[in-house]
């Protein structure tokens, strides 16, 4: 029995019992949504704003904020597919350098926030827009298409019956939960969000984590943004737009704390689950999307009050 009760007092199985319970409920109220063929297209949706979100966990751990994930996916997929387009790249090496890219935001951003000690909100709200606006100054506003069908099988390619991004989503889950939770970098990623004086007391260099954060939640970005970009066959420089929220509220609403020191990136997939399921179910079941919006917007608030709630409990 005390086994027991220590595993309901794990927030991930209430969020896995919330994940679960909107399923069925759906399952019950349309016949499509346990459909195979459905519920792989949740998860393909799902796996893009998750594979962002493992880095923003991250970021928010540090008690940490990144806007600008958005639009790194968008200059990254932008900058690969010109390249590949028009300046004669293998997809190889294009996906190569709009990883670079990601890294590059995020460097830029940690550099912001640990050298000129701007607030991480002002920096990366300043560093969405910087982004956005290369996007469509390199790109002429104009998508950009074709690509070789090596690069399009990584967003479009099965291994079975399972999606290729599903894959990628999968893979950087299990690295960044083992990262975040069995490393010594991990636990000062924790360390700094909880206490950041505590963490420099106790010889955490604080400024080189943060770097380090950022630049990671800038990677992913840009490696949703290939996927994305591989998935549509398409690259538009307004890709991403608005991911931003999404990532955030995912995060929240797994359980990482705004007010830093506490989450898991376990609590993040379901976070982004259950908004994937929600929006597919509010599709299915005909609700529009204005009231869609309404939805989510009322599922973050409720996550965040909760969370703020807890931390005053505590």
């Amino acid at each position: 029995m005390d086994a027991v009760r220590r595993l309901l007092k794990v927030k991930e199985i209430g969020l896995f019992v919330i994940l679960v319970s909107l399923m069925l409920f759906l399952g019950v109220m349309t016949k499509q949504f346990l459909t195979i063929d459905n519920i792989f297209t949740v998860i393909l949706n799902v796996s893009f704003i998750s594979i962002m979100a493992c880095g923003m966990t991250m970021v928010i751990i540090t008690a940490g904020i990144d806007l600008s994930v958005g639009s790194t996916l968008g200059l990254a997929g932008v900058v690969l597919a010109l390249l590949m387009r028009y300046h004669g790249f293998s997809p190889l090496a294009a996906v190569m350098v709009g990883l670079a890219i990601g890294l590059a935001i995020g460097a830029a951003n940690g550099v912001m926030i640990t050298k000129l000690r701007l607030a991480p909100f002002i920096a990366t709200l300043g560093m969405l827009s910087v982004g956005r606006g290369l996007a469509y100054v390199i790109s002429g506003g104009w998508p950009i298409s074709p690509f070789p069908h090596s690069f399009m099988v990584q967003g479009q390619g099965m291994v079975g019956f399972v999606p290729v991004p599903v894959i990628y989503m999968v893979a950087i889950n299990i690295v960044s939960h083992i990262f975040l939770r069995y490393t010594v970098t991990g636990r000062r990623i924790y360390a700094v969000g909880g206490n950041i004086r505590a963490a420099k007391l106790v010889g955490i260099k604080t400024d080189r984590i943060l770097m380090l954060v950022y630049m990671i939640n800038g990677f992913l970005a840009a490696v949703s943004g290939f996927l994305i970009t591989a998935w549509l066959g398409v690259a538009q420089p307004n890709a991403g737009q608005g991911y931003e929220l999404d990532v955030i509220a995912a995060s929240a609403i797994g359980g990482t704390s705004l007010m830093g020191g506490e989450g898991s990136i376990a609590g993040t997939f379901m976070g982004a689950a259950i908004m994937g399921v929600l929006r597919n179910g509010m599709i299915l079941l005909g609700i529009s999307s204005f009231w869609q919006e309404v939805a989510i917007g009322t599922v973050i608030i409720a996550a965040i009050s909760v969370d703020q709630l807890r931390s005053r409990a505590s």
